[in-house]
C-alpha cells in the first residue's frame, strides 16, 4: 500500500498529523479555542491532498 505513496502523500499525511497533534497539545495545555482552530486544519488538509491525487489521476 505504501509503495504508490508520492513525497506529496507523504507531506500532506505527515503535515495533517501533525496539526492534529498540535491541537491536541493545545487543547490539553488549556489553549482550547487555539486547538479548535488547528484542528480544523486537519480535515482542509486531507481533502486538499485529495484533490490533488484526483487532479494527478485524470492527467
Amino acid at each position: 500500500m505504501f509503495k504508490k505513496f508520492t513525497l506529496s502523500d507523504f507531506l500532506m499525511l505527515t503535515s495533517a498529523f501533525l496539526s492534529l497533534i498540535f491541537s491536541e497539545l493545545l487543547w490539553f495545555k488549556g489553549e482550547r479555542e487555539a486547538g479548535i482552530f488547528i484542528g480544523l486544519w486537519v480535515p482542509s488538509i486531507l481533502g486538499f491532498a485529495i484533490l490533488l491525487k484526483l487532479i494527478n489521476n485524470q492527467k
